[in-house]
């Protein structure tokens, strides 16, 4: 059975920072492309960062390019998500999500999802 656990969400004020991790089970991590989504009250799911499985490449959704930073430590099973200079606007639940080959943006193209953890970026 394939678990992804998410922790380190929390409060934090505006500029601020906090790293996220997302340790999983019941799969070869080292295959899996890693992705971190985000949703915000009343809105959809967003793409944030996704990293291929060797951690050679990575994307980032425009809002958060020099703010924040994925990266993994697959003998961990861990991906992790640094995000400084926090904004009210990154005020949502984050979650880790995994699927094979090859990076996507797409919610849907991924196969299996933690149950998030919410960050709140006060002003």
């Amino acid at each position: 059975q394939v678990q992804l656990v998410e922790s380190g969400g929390g409060s934090v004020q505006a500029g601020g920072s906090l790293r996220l991790s997302c340790t999983a089970s019941g799969l070869t991590f080292s295959r899996y492309v890693m992705g971190w989504f985000r949703q915000a009250p009343g809105k959809e799911r967003e793409f944030v960062a996704t990293m291929t499985s060797n951690g050679g490449s990575t994307i980032y959704v425009d809002s958060v390019k020099g703010r924040f930073t994925i990266s993994r430590d697959n003998a961990q099973n861990t991906v992790y998500l640094q995000m400084n200079s926090l904004k009210p606007e990154d005020t949502a639940v984050y979650s880790c999500a995994a699927r094979p080959l090859r990076v996507s943006q797409r919610p849907t193209a991924y196969t299996y999802w933690g149950q998030g953890t919410q960050v709140t970026v006060s002003s």
